[in-house]
């Protein structure tokens, strides 16, 4: 039995997912009439739709696009073998866009708004681009931006793409030892640094940051400076400012590389270890995310479409990547909460967004704090609203469909840095169930598998996927045998990824996902998702977060599961409050889920893009010291870790 569809696809028959099953069923003779038969046919030639899709898409590219995937095994499948393109001539095509149209609009609480037409965006990229060749910048070499959500960072990826450079960011948050671990493992051979940036209505300097990652970097050649918090700071010596490093036009041309070229390097939180440096391909990433933005979110040169994230994110990768389907990417850099957590629903207001991308978080908090964003601004261009980085609860759907106008599609969906992309999620063809991830996302062979690797339906597994995406990773950095990559994803169910995520795939096509399978709650044999606690804790106006954890018994016994609670200011953990929490838990999820042991601390740790880390806590409360349980200069609240070691004291 399906849950309560909560938004039903109004089929127009002119969505880019509909004319796209047209021209299947025309040139391929494949009958696809709907999202299901779409998606089955999809992985059951999974060839033979990315081959379809790469012609449909008419990119420029050298080479011979027949033979698609002559090698399936994972590892070491290799998409493409024939095939010469670039990233940055795919999205700067800017389809449906004369040279007039506005295609970047970013705000920022540090400076004024920033609007680029497709024009000055080429023109930019262009001087950028002329500026890494007078830096000595060619193809396979590093280029990093130690910058925010601003159109200098997109502008410097698509130039160092154009050449065959590799890119990564980190955003300014970062603390410098994080950063470091990350670079000194690419050796960058320029670095983009701002001066700092403002965060509300606080100025955040970051120049002693920048002179300190700079001088771990031998590698650095050139250091470009952009004063962005004060635009008099001086630039550090033998750096040169932004403005002289693009003060000379140069021809907009790009370098067709193979089509797993390296295009640029993502990091894993880097929590415990080193980040792992996650290399990513050039046609992968191009072909993946123009099929995400167009087939899966509907979007095109009519929308203006906006994610909050920040560069630290893979989710700012897949932003920027909206002006290769036409749209208007909207940028925003700054606190989401500053003067109040209306802040973005009136910014997308002014600015006309129709496809609002956010956290799951975020929207919970709005809801917690009786927000009504259709009553504070004016959003009827607004049609979709996306929701990642955890899983939405039933009770954020409904708030979504009480406050916004019935037409406006949720799209809740969920994937990772390790592909840069979402393996389920939504489409303009498929329904909006309460709670529900609405669909496996097409060309991706999602499924859900028991301890033994049997697929199983309806219940709790293992989220895997039995076949090649293009945007699986080409590598990892350094890792020249492939070890590190086959023991992230290969080690349990071999020719198989597992991603690490707890999976309830229904048997109509929707799923939940309820969690990391690696902060695993076992009660009595039963597999808890970690999700279903924080939605019903954090629903009490008492709690404003919560994290819980399971630490089993050696000897076999039930072990002690745990619930820590971080409290709004004013309230306290008293014996009616922890009454409530068991009580609530009993009644909406079941005794089971009814902890050991309540617990009050300052906060939960949290990394910078915003997930909950379970598995550094149980690492403190099973001795791990916090120094080696996680990287503080990944999280956005590393003091909140010694909390948890004074409970294990």
């Amino acid at each position: 039995m399906s849950a309560d569809v909560l938004w039903k696809p109004p089929h127009r028959g002119t969505t880019p997912i509909e004319r796209f099953a047209a021209w299947i069923a025309q040139s391929r003779g494949v009958d696809v009439p709907d999202y299901d038969s779409l998606w089955q046919w999809s992985v059951d030639d999974v060839a033979g739709f990315w081959g379809a899709w790469l012609e449909y898409l008419e990119l420029p590219y050298d080479g011979d696009a027949t033979e698609v995937l002559p090698d399936a095994s994972m590892p070491g499948a290799r998409w493409f073998p024939d095939v010469r393109l670039n990233y940055a001539e795919a999205m700067l095509r800017l389809p449906g866009r004369a040279d007039d149209d506005v295609v970047v609009v970013a705000r920022s609480q540090s400076r004024d708004e920033v609007s680029l037409t497709a024009a000055g965006l080429r023109d930019q990229v262009a001087r950028a681009r002329q500026g890494l060749i007078d830096a000595g910048v060619g193809p396979g070499d590093r280029v990093a931006a130690y910058s925010p959500n601003i159109p200098e960072t997109l502008v410097l990826l698509l130039a160092a793409a154009s050449l065959g450079a590799i890119f990564s960011s980190c955003a300014p948050e970062f603390g410098t030892q994080s950063v470091i671990d990350r670079w000194q493992q690419i050796e960058p051979v320029v670095l983009l640094a701002v001066d700092g940036y403002r965060y509300g209505d606080k100025g955040i300097d970051r120049r002693e940051q920048v002179e300190t990652i700079t001088a771990a970097l031998p590698s650095l050649r050139t250091v470009v400076w952009l004063p962005y918090l004060d635009p008099a700071a001086p630039a550090p010596d033998r750096a040169i400012t932004w403005q002289q490093f693009t003060a000379t036009g140069g021809p907009l041309e790009f370098a067709r590389v193979a089509f797993d070229a390296p295009l640029y390097v993502l990091f894993s939180s880097g929590t415990t270890g080193l980040p792992k440096p996650i290399v990513h391909g050039h046609g992968g990433i191009t072909i993946e995310h123009l099929k995400a933005l167009a087939l899966q979110s509907d979007l095109g040169p009519a929308d203006r479409f906006f994610w909050f994230s920040t560069t630290g994110w893979m989710m700012w990768n897949y932003l920027v990547s909206g002006i290769g389907v036409g749209a208007t990417v909207v940028m925003f850099d700054g606190n989401p909460a500053h003067p109040d957590m209306g802040e973005l629903w009136r910014m997308a207001a002014e600015v006309g967004v129709t496809y609002f991308g956010t956290s799951a978080p975020y929207l919970l908090q709005c809801r917690k704090e009786d927000l009504h964003p259709a009553q504070i601004a004016d959003l009827s261009s607004l049609r979709a609203i996306g929701s990642t980085g955890a899983p939405l609860p039933e009770a954020g759907f409904r708030w979504v469909y009480e406050e916004f106008e019935p037409h406006v599609q949720l799209c809740s969906v969920s994937g990772g840095t390790d592909t840069c992309a979402a393996f389920v999620g939504a489409a303009p063809t498929v329904p909006v169930y309460a709670g529900e991830i609405s669909c496996r996302c097409l060309g991706c062979d999602v499924d859900s598998f028991d301890e033994s690797g049997q697929p199983v339906r309806d219940q709790l597994g293992e989220l895997v996927i039995k076949q090649p995406m293009p945007s699986m990773p080409v590598g990892f950095w350094g890792d020249e045998d492939g070890s590190r990559y086959r023991a992230a994803y290969f080690e349990d169910f071999p020719g198989v990824w597992r991603h690490g995520d707890w999976i309830n795939l229904t048997s109509y096509g929707s799923c939940t996902i309820t969690g990391r399978s690696d902060a695993t709650l076992n009660r009595g044999g039963v597999r808890l998702g970690t999700s279903e606690f924080y939605s019903v804790v954090e629903s009490l106006p008492e709690v404003a977060d919560s994290i819980v954890v399971h630490l089993e018994d050696a000897e076999g016994g039930a072990g002690r599961l745990l619930l820590f609670v971080a409290l709004v200011e004013g309230a306290r953990l008293d014996d009616a409050l922890t009454k409530q929490i068991t009580t609530e838990l009993r009644s909406k999820l079941s005794p089971r889920h009814v902890p050991d042991e309540i617990h009050q601390v300052r906060g939960m740790p949290r990394t910078l893009s915003g997930k909950k880390l379970e598995v550094p806590v149980k690492k403190i409360l099973r001795g791990t010291p916090v120094d080696e349980a996680a990287a503080k200069g990944a999280l956005q609240n590393p003091e909140v870790l010694d909390d948890f070691e004074a409970f294990r004291a």
